[in-house]
């Protein structure tokens, strides 16, 4: 290449080199121009470069495309998406069932049908009153619900024992909590009155109070009236009582807060106050130290009479206290706390059981099928002492009771009681305002009722 150079024409060469330098100056031009037009400067004006110098630029490397479709998602997401999974997979699948009881059912037998093994059984019955009061009232009708864990182990029983109340069991390490979840109970007055026609029993039905409410009401005035014998056509009642919601949905009645009994023109008034108890409109409690009867009657055979004709002798015998005819196996209670003095066994009295209250009070109960007590027990108010039966010189089923006072026989429908310990002084006063109210309210509600039957 070198000597054909050489045999070139002078005039030639120049040419040659002219014509490459013309090439080599517009490819160098068009390489800065496509230089500068790559990458522009923040906040710079091309006017404003200096003239004549090189301007050194930092070109950022192309982002690899894989490394970018790895990325997409932000990490930290990435990372919170990980962390939620990875928490719900730890939580226990659960999964609860409904159970009701059925007759002659207990937890033993629904543990078994719902494959819970013995000991958990064990465990349940040992963690304490809660679970003892769930084994003891389980009834026909009742409903548990019953809490799996993932490998179907117990892990929650839930007991509602009121519509109020739920009994809760959870498992532990060592076995198994429990506690009382209550209810918020919203509470509204409510009002009833009737008249006696035929019963009480019946007129309280007609005036809309439920079997609890009817029995509650005989409770509360059971030491003044002897709701076998006093009772008579035209008596009335007048009752306050609470009505209860739970979410604003009724749940039943709750308890009378204020009462009147027109008995035979004696009037009777009673008012609930804070402690529980039922007190006269003076303060004075309700309770007394001796309930009229001691038996849930059925109905009543013979009245007190001193001249009466013995049934079964035909001979005038005084009969020394009243005949309660109910049905054999009807529960007797304890008048009034005290010791029993005789229980035993005799051909006119049969089964019979005396009681000493104090040192003025004894009390006697005649014929019964059943005696619970002996002698030398103590016994409280309205404690069962035994049952109505004919044992003895008797022609049917039926309880003799009798009252003395210093060993002489009193009329147990008339005799004086004495009273309980009345409302402390201390509270007389937050009481009379309290019964002043419930007074109001009794007047008003049966003024109004009235207008409204008439």
């Amino acid at each position: 290449m070198l000597h054909l150079w050489r045999q070139f024409p002078r005039v030639h060469k120049i040419s040659i080199s002219a014509l490459s330098l013309i090439i080599l100056g517009g490819l160098l031009a068009s390489t800065d121009n496509a230089e500068a037009s790559r990458h522009t400067l923040d906040n710079t004006e091309l006017s404003d470069l200096p003239h004549g110098e090189r301007i050194q630029l930092e070109i950022p490397s192309e982002p690899d495309p894989i490394s970018t479709a790895t990325t997409t998602s932000p990490p930290l997401i990435q990372t919170e998406t990980k962390q939620s999974t990875s928490i719900e997979a730890q939580r226990p699948a659960l999964n609860t069932i409904s159970v009701t009881v059925k007759k002659n059912d207990s937890l033993a037998k629904i543990f078994e049908r719902n494959n819970l093994s013995a000991r958990t059984l064990l465990k349940v019955s040992k963690s304490g009153e809660h679970a003892e009061t769930i084994i003891q009232q389980l009834k026909p009708g009742d409903i548990l619900d019953i809490t799996f864990n993932a490998k179907k182990e117990l892990h929650q029983l839930a007991y509602p024992i009121s519509a109020i109340e739920t009994i809760h069991l959870q498992a532990n390490e060592n076995g198994f909590d429990s506690h009382i979840e209550t209810k918020k109970v919203d509470t509204s007055e409510a009002f009833s009155f009737a008249n006696i026609t035929s019963s009480f029993w019946n007129a309280g039905v007609d005036a809309g109070l439920t079997e609890s409410q009817i029995m509650n009401l005989a409770n509360i005035f059971g030491w003044d009236i002897d709701f076998a014998l006093d009772l008579r056509k035209g008596d009335s009642f007048n009752v306050v009582f609470e009505k209860r919601y739970i979410d604003g949905e009724y749940i039943g009645p709750g308890d009378i807060l204020a009462a009147e009994f027109i008995n035979q023109k004696q009037v009777y008034s009673a008012v609930k106050y804070e402690d529980g108890n039922y007190y006269t409109l003076e303060g004075n409690s309700m309770r007394k130290a001796f309930l009229r009867a001691p038996v849930n009657f059925k109905y009543i055979s013979s009245s007190f009479n001193p001249r009466r004709l013995h049934p079964v002798t035909g001979k005038v015998r005084p009969h020394k206290g009243i005949d309660y005819a109910a049905k054999t196996g009807t529960p007797v209670s304890a008048s009034g706390s005290g010791k029993v003095i005789k229980s035993g066994y005799s051909n006119l009295n049969g089964n019979y059981v005396f009681i000493q209250h104090g040192e003025n009070y004894t009390t006697k109960y005649l014929h019964l099928h059943r005696r619970y007590v002996k002698k030398g027990d103590k016994v409280k108010q309205g404690q069962k002492i035994g049952t109505v039966g004919s044992t003895g010189r008797v022609t049917g089923p039926h309880l003799h009771y009798e009252f003395l006072v210093d060993g002489i026989h009193r009329n147990p429908k008339t005799v004086k009681l004495p009273k309980a310990t009345p409302i402390a002084t201390h509270e007389r006063d937050k009481f009379f305002a309290q019964a002043g109210k419930m007074r109001q309210l009794l007047q008003q509600n049966k003024k109004l009722l009235i207008a409204q039957t008439n």
